[in-house]
């Protein structure tokens, strides 16, 4: 698929997210195992990991990351924290559900979608999601190895929300 085929805020939002996912590693203690572009082979083990393009993550991640989130049906702060999550690992929806106080089931639905859209201050949303991110990753067995890359992540992908849609 052509850039032209992709919102203007995804293509922002996957090159954030492309900047820190970096390239290909295998990392024997990733739990992701051989991962190129932040695409793992646990999660997609008929990829050819080591010859994966970019255009072919960048299609994966449209796909399988930034439509589930409805990214394109949000403010850009938020689609963005939500996308990177849902990338990096983390439950976005039950996050964003818990941020905006609405019940959280996990499911990306209307209801959740207008009460996202309600919400005076996207900036602010995206914050009380990346705490609970944060939080989650404080509470994982790797977060000594990883946990230190994982809070930088945070504070770049929330700066980068805070700077705005594309």
């Amino acid at each position: 698929m052509s850039d032209a085929a992709y919102s203007a805020a995804f293509l922002a939002a996957v090159a954030i997210t492309l900047a820190q996912e970096g390239g290909y590693s295998n990392n024997p203690a990733d739990p992701g195992g051989e991962t190129n572009f932040g695409i793992s082979k646990r999660m997609y083990p008929s990829v050819d990991i080591k010859n994966l393009t970019r255009d072919g993550a960048i299609e994966i991640y449209h796909r399988d990351y930034w439509t589930p989130v409805r990214g394109d049906e949000l403010a850009f702060p938020v689609a963005l924290t939500l996308f990177d999550i849902q990338v990096n690992g983390g439950a976005p929806v039950k996050w964003l559900q818990q941020a905006l106080g609405v019940t959280a089931d996990g499911i990306l639905g209307s209801g959740t979608i207008a009460a996202a859209h309600a919400a005076t201050d996207a900036r602010a949303l995206a914050a009380r999601i990346m705490r609970r991110r944060v939080m989650y990753w404080a509470s994982l067995g790797t977060f000594a190895e990883f946990g230190a890359g994982w809070v930088q992540r945070a504070f770049d992908v929330y700066r980068a929300a805070c700077e705005g849609a594309p």
